[in-house]
């Protein structure tokens, strides 16, 4: 089958453009061998708190955006129903027009059953399509969404388990011909399987709360751009979290957590791939995923470095105010992403407004300057103030 243009493979790729750049530049002394996805939109951090936590939140307490995290801690919520909306300008440093939009929601049902949803949209701009030969063939404006509902169920007092169902879809080419070669929409489904602990126990005569976390996104069919035989796994992810909240005194309270994420699809040879097409497996999803584990061809050592780690801390003073700082690695030869994030948060009656900002370890790093804007409401307050 004829290869689509490069322009269109750029596009697919555009969300993880980092770490296609900065490995790709280091490959001669580093050995870079970077795994790519279709959609890898559906990895962004979409919310302000986890973004201001170097995107820890699989085991932090459960907040409106728990949907992308861990569905699963939503058992947990303080409020019977939430609604959350967050923006994040991506990719600054190289567009002005590239955005990512994330609405999620939640309702308990009972005391054990919680129902929520989510909507991600990402916008890629207006993109020109150019020809083989240089000519001008049309002007789109390529964009993905993906839309879920979950179902939450507490386990036992301290335990609970969750599902979620996802129907993605990646409009790229507007339908257009690319090298001759028909292209229509990718469509993928995927389902997340996810579970939380959490515990309250009294440390020094304070109260804390220990917490873990494990999610399971996107297992998923394989997403295609044409009706050929080339198709690309969805970012299957692995997530395991660790949190630890504790009172200092009874107007101030303080977490830290700690994440660690890892692709569940094939590591490409990177001595057989092309990185315009992405890796040439005929694995099928679930056998990439139990494949994932020691299929890299530098052996254990390289699977260790296909891991990803987030730190974060984060500090509430009357329950009101917050204060977030964190950090995240990830391996020269996988990404090189490497940042610092920080961001503040306010919590009224009904309202919480939170921003996260986003400092690169390296200079001149497409995600410089990312900020994320989150503004949430708490029905049952508002429910509470009305009475």
């Amino acid at each position: 089958m004829k290869k689509l243009s490069l322009l269109l493979i750029v596009i697919l790729y555009v969300g993880s453009v980092v770490q296609l750049v900065q490995a790709q530049s280091k490959t001669s002394t580093t050995g870079a061998n970077t795994i790519t996805t279709g959609v890898p939109f559906l990895t962004i951090a979409p919310d302000s708190r986890a973004g201001a936590m170097g995107d820890a939140g699989v085991a932090t307490s459960p907040d409106v955006n728990s949907q992308h995290w861990n569905p699963a801690k939503y058992a947990f919520a303080e409020s019977e129903m939430g609604i959350g909306l967050s923006y994040t300008p991506w990719l600054r440093n190289l567009v002005s027009d590239i955005n990512l939009a994330y609405l999620v929601g939640y309702k308990r049902l009972d005391d054990k059953q919680t129902m929520s949803a989510s909507l991600r949209y990402f916008t890629l701009g207006d993109i020109t399509f150019m020809s083989e030969y240089g000519d001008p063939t049309g002007q789109q404006s390529p964009n993905e969404f993906a839309v879920d509902m979950g179902y939450t169920r507490l386990l036992s007092e301290n335990f609970s388990g969750a599902v979620a169902l996802r129907y993605i879809r990646s409009d790229l080419t507007g339908g257009q011909l690319v090298n001759g070669v028909e292209t229509h929409a990718g469509n993928s489904y995927a389902a997340d399987v996810a579970f939380y602990y959490q515990n309250e126990i009294r440390v020094n005569r304070k109260m804390s709360t220990i917490a873990a976390g494990i999610d399971i996104s996107n297992i998923g069919s394989k997403i295609s751009y044409t009706d050929g035989e080339t198709k690309d796994f969805i970012p299957t992810n692995l997530k395991l979290g660790l949190s630890y909240k504790t009172e200092m005194d009874k107007y101030n309270t303080i977490t830290f957590a700690f994440d660690a994420n890892k692709l569940l699809v094939p590591t490409p040879d990177s001595s057989k791939v092309d990185i315009f097409n992405g890796s040439t497996s005929d694995k099928s999803p679930i056998g990439g995923i139990f494949s994932s584990f020691a299929d890299a061809p530098g052996g254990m050592s390289e699977e260790f470095k296909e891991i990803n780690f987030s730190v974060g801390a984060e500090y509430w003073y009357n329950k009101q105010f917050a204060l977030r700082a964190g950090y995240y690695y990830e391996d020269v030869t996988k990404g090189n992403r490497k940042f610092f994030t920080a961001g503040a948060g306010l919590k009224m009656n009904v309202f919480a407004l939170d921003f996260s900002y986003l400092l690169p370890v390296a200079q001149n790093n497409p995600l410089a300057n990312t900020l994320r804007f989150t503004l949430s409401f708490d029905f049952e307050a508002f429910n509470k103030q009305k009475r």
